[in-house]
């Protein structure tokens, strides 16, 4: 007999008994793992123990309210961002805002449509797990040493929000209702707001491409709106700003497909400005963060394989790049070309001036290397004064012109450093090694064996012209 695979857990809070078991009924049809509680007395230590992937709330509990709850969970780091989905026994608007404007994600009203609550539980799970994940990986890559120690991740601030007015898409099946949409908006958020009929995608990709995109959903039974819906969160462009769906007039069953078709919040009752400003806020708060976890993922990344002080590639990338280049030369049976940079006497240039002066020369070298290089070229610096070139589908002649050229681009102008009236001339001395790799020289550990001889070859032609005076190349060929 199988395993039934559960969807996550979910805590129920609720003071009345009957509540608690019809609910947990429904969940545990829909394979979700159930805890309940009946109140806020040493919830602490349950949450703590379960760790709920959300929690689902009577609006009033026997030792406090929803609200409690959610400040509770706020004063706890690593409880701050469960979703707390509120029940309250009847469908009052002013009690709906005061929640959201404390944070609770979402307010449902008795009698519960299952349909909406079912998708409105997939919904902030799924958002919820995408950010756990999210941040796992954007402080992973610290605990993998892929890039200098730091606080941990999880200690760090994050956004609440953006860090300018939000830009803002309403999107609408008829021109006049955008326009009353954005009228109404703009006594309460401070936003660019704009409008936007169906269907037209591609205005919606100009610059600058929305934070938030509200979009209508009319019960005419076209699916305009869930198209469009599904349309920009599958663009590479949108897919990362908030969507909220507004169904127009309200409607729970088109609210529950939106959010299984990927909207981040719905407006179930129709569109309400007050309520839309709320549910804005937290979405953005919500994009904030994301975006705030992966540009630290990017840098985390960038700083893996990046050196720092040049913006070239780092030893740790050349290498496995070099093997790469070596198996498709080996596919195609092209030359590849490998040569070793190292500037003449720099240790001169650190000794006479100071480090600064030498930072700025490894970095104006950095430059005039790249510009005379291809794109499809590898450069990394791999040592103080030392870089790495790979040239893909370049022989011996084509070898020898482009080392004679970067010769030139550094001893043909002299460098300006800062706080030096003198420019400084510098000179290099260049390695170069061109293999045409066979089948045979690679695939797995052979690849690697096979670009540390190429090294290796490029460092002794480097030592011959070094040797031979500086401020030249020498070309070794064969690789073998």
């Amino acid at each position: 007999m199988k395993a039934r695979v559960l969807q996550g857990t979910i805590l129920i809070l609720d003071g009345v008994s009957t509540n608690r078991i019809m609910l947990k009924v429904q969940l545990s049809a829909a394979w979700y793992h159930v805890v309940q509680a009946n109140g806020l007395a040493g919830l602490g230590t349950l949450l703590r123990r379960t760790r709920p992937d959300l929690i689902v709330t009577a609006m009033t509990l026997p030792d406090g309210t929803a609200l409690d709850l959610r400040a509770a969970l706020q004063r706890d780091e690593t409880l701050a961002r469960i979703p707390v989905i509120a029940i309250t026994p009847q469908n009052d608007r002013g009690a709906r805002l005061c929640a959201l404007e404390a944070g609770i994600d979402e307010v449902l009203a008795h009698p519960l449509d299952d349909m909406l609550l079912q998708a409105r539980i997939r919904s902030l799970i799924r958002s919820h797990s995408a950010a756990d994940d999210l941040q796992i990986q954007a402080g992973g890559h610290r605990v993998a040493g892929m890039a200098e120690p730091a606080a941990e991740f999880a200690s760090l601030t994050l956004p609440v929000a953006l860090d300018r007015p939000a830009d803002v898409a309403l999107v609408t099946a008829l021109p006049a209702t955008g326009a009353i949409w954005r009228a109404r908006l703009k006594g309460v958020v401070g936003h660019n707001l704009r409008s936007y009929q169906m269907g037209n995608v591609q205005a919606l990709m100009d610059q600058p491409v929305p934070d938030a995109v509200v979009v209508e959903l009319s019960p005419d039974g076209s699916g305009a709106g869930l198209r469009f819906l599904a349309d920009i969160r599958a663009r590479s462009a949108t897919r990362h700003s908030a969507i909220i769906a507004v169904p127009n007039p309200g409607n729970s069953h088109l609210a529950a497909e939106a959010l299984d078709r990927g909207a981040h919040d719905v407006l179930q009752r129709g569109f309400c400005a007050d309520e839309l400003a709320l549910r804005l806020a937290a979405q953005l708060a919500r994009k904030a963060r994301s975006d705030h976890m992966r540009n630290t993922l990017r840098d985390g990344m960038r700083a893996a394989v990046r050196d720092p002080m040049t913006g070239l590639f780092n030893r740790r990338y050349a290498l496995p790049k070099l093997a790469d280049m070596a198996h498709e030369a080996a596919g195609t049976g092209r030359n590849l070309a490998v040569m070793l940079v190292d500037l003449d006497h720099f240790k001169k240039v650190n000794d006479r001036y100071g480090h600064p002066a030498g930072d700025a020369v490894l970095v104006e070298t950095a430059r005039r290397l790249r510009v005379a290089l291809r794109p499809q070229d590898l450069i990394a610096r791999i040592g103080g004064e030392e870089f790495l070139i790979a040239l893909p589908d370049t022989g011996p002649t084509d070898a020898r012109a482009t080392a004679d050229r970067l010769c030139r681009q550094i001893n043909a102008t002299p460098f300006t450093v800062p706080g030096f009236s003198q420019p400084l001339w510098i000179t290099t001395s260049i390695g170069v090694v061109v293999a045409t790799p066979t089948s045979g020289m690679t695939g797995g550990a052979n690849e690697n064996q096979f670009s540390t001889t190429l090294i290796s070859q490029a460092d002794q032609a480097l030592y011959e012209a070094k040797d031979a005076g500086r401020n030249q190349f020498t070309l070794i060929r064969p690789a073998a």
